[in-house]
């Protein structure tokens, strides 16, 4: 049987001590908006609570479906449709340690 080593109950996850070095904000030259998710439609649609005050439907493109997966909640950079405004495509999900320093920065309200 192998032995116990000392210290090896302590349960560490590799997620805790994530360090914020580069966040992305959106950029206003290309009409770029944060939006946090305000429900799940199924389909790659979700409703959007945008911070310039307008409530969207918001499409995840086929490229990113699988790579991010967005829940309610999360704070996410959408990308408003010139034709109708009232839909958006996301295209950036942030982290949590992302979200605390936007925060911090005053990018959310």
């Amino acid at each position: 049987m192998r032995k116990r080593q000392s210290g090896s109950n302590k349960s560490v996850s590799p997620g805790n001590n994530q360090e914020v070095t580069r966040v992305r904000t959106p950029r206003k030259d290309k009409n770029e908006v944060l939006a946090t998710v305000a429900s799940l439609l199924g389909s790659k649609r979700v409703t959007l609570q945008c911070m310039d005050g307008v409530v969207r439907m918001g499409r995840i493109p086929g490229s990113k479906k699988k790579k991010m997966w967005v829940r309610e909640g999360d704070v996410v950079i959408v990308n408003p449709w010139e034709i109708q405004d009232s839909k958006a495509d996301v295209i950036w999900k942030y982290t949590k340690p992302q979200v605390d320093w936007l925060e911090r920065k005053g990018y959310l309200n």
